[in-house]
């Protein structure tokens, strides 16, 4: 069979420095040249071409406009490559991993991003494993098909679905999880594929990029004590078209007069409100507090299962193609690629 030919895309982030042992310091190396860092590249069954940003970008640093430069860069490559591995930043690496699952309308092969917590050049760093499975899992075909067709992100030895997932750990190699998702792989002395949880496009279409992202959108986080004038000066800001609203547990929220009628308001005005839960996992169920109840009647979208990642990169999604606040509402309680479980709906 011919071989797979899989395309880095090195953005930026820990895992392409290297230490300059004269000051200590981490640099960004010439990632064109990583199989002279990591020579167990040419082992691999696969082609490997690497394309890199001009300015490799610190993941605090990333934005939609970026988003959309990565998902060019695969459009322009899309049918001569059998995959693509992204190479970021771990801190943001869940809300370009769920924008990009959005952007990429259609997508048929695997897109995987990775990074490390640790340099690739330093003794004890895990980009090494997370670099190389990824490579291998973005390589996997069957009946000249591949075998993953989503995006993804591969961390630690497990492959998740990348809308579903959320950084939980700033020190630890395990740093990511998918608290309502299963894992999609796994990499121990084998690769085991959790088949079941693939996602599976319907229809046969080419490959649609769509990269008019609206970024006039926000995220609240409801605590004890949120006051009258700090929510209602947050909603009436200019320009704001939708928040991500997080509420407690299962979707609960204050239940004061002021509170609900502040809400009630901007959705009158025409601001798009979704609520997700502050809980790592869980769903938002609106029927069992006074307050989801309410919510509901007042139009405010149920976020259900989503992260809150996912959630605010499917809003400018949603803003971005311009429809009304019922459809609107519509698409974002139905999932497009895997972002919602179906058990939620």
């Amino acid at each position: 069979m011919k071989k797979a030919h899989i395309l880095l895309i090195y953005t930026g982030g820990t895992i392409g420095m290297a230490k300059d042992f004269q000051t200590g310091t981490l640099k960004a190396f010439h990632f064109e040249k990583i199989t002279e860092r990591l020579p167990e590249l040419s082992f691999l069954d696969c082609e490997i071409d690497t394309i890199s940003f001009s300015q490799p970008i610190d993941s605090s640093d990333m934005n939609p406009i970026l988003w959309t430069e990565i998902a060019t860069i695969i459009q322009d490559n899309y049918n001569a490559f059998d995959g693509f591995v992204i190479l970021h930043g771990s801190d943001t690496m869940s809300y370009s991993a769920s924008a990009l699952s959005f952007m990429l309308e259609n997508l048929s092969k695997p897109v995987i991003f990775t990074g490390s917590q640790l340099p690739i050049g330093d003794l004890r760093t895990d980009a090494r494993e997370n670099l190389i499975t990824s490579i291998q899992l973005a390589s996997l075909k069957e009946n000249k098909q591949a075998i993953i067709q989503e995006v993804c992100l591969y961390f630690e030895y497990k492959l998740y679905r990348a809308n579903r997932t959320t950084k939980i750990d700033a020190e630890n190699f395990q740093a990511f999880a998918s608290m309502n998702y299963p894992t999609l792989a796994e990499s121990g002395v084998h690769l085991k594929i959790n088949r079941e949880y693939l996602f599976r496009r319907k229809n046969n279409v080419p490959l649609s990029v769509f990269n008019q992202l609206d970024t006039n959108v926000a995220i609240i986080k409801i605590f004890p004590g949120i006051s009258e004038k700090i929510l209602n000066g947050f909603l009436s800001i200019n320009g704001l078209k939708a928040v991500v609203l997080e509420t407690y547990g299962s979707g609960n929220a204050p239940t004061g007069k002021w509170f609900l009628d502040t809400l009630s308001d901007a959705i009158k005005r025409g601001l798009h409100i979704v609520n997700v839960t502050q809980c790592a996992g869980g769903t938002v169920m609106p029927g069992i507090y006074d307050a989801g109840s309410y919510f509901d009647k007042i139009g405010i979208i149920n976020g259900k299962d989503i992260t809150t990642e996912a959630a605010i990169s499917k809003l400018m999604f949603l803003l971005g193609k311009n429809i009304n606040a019922k459809e609107l509402k519509i698409r974002f309680e139905t999932p497009i690629c895997g972002e919602i479980s179906k058990k939620s709906l």
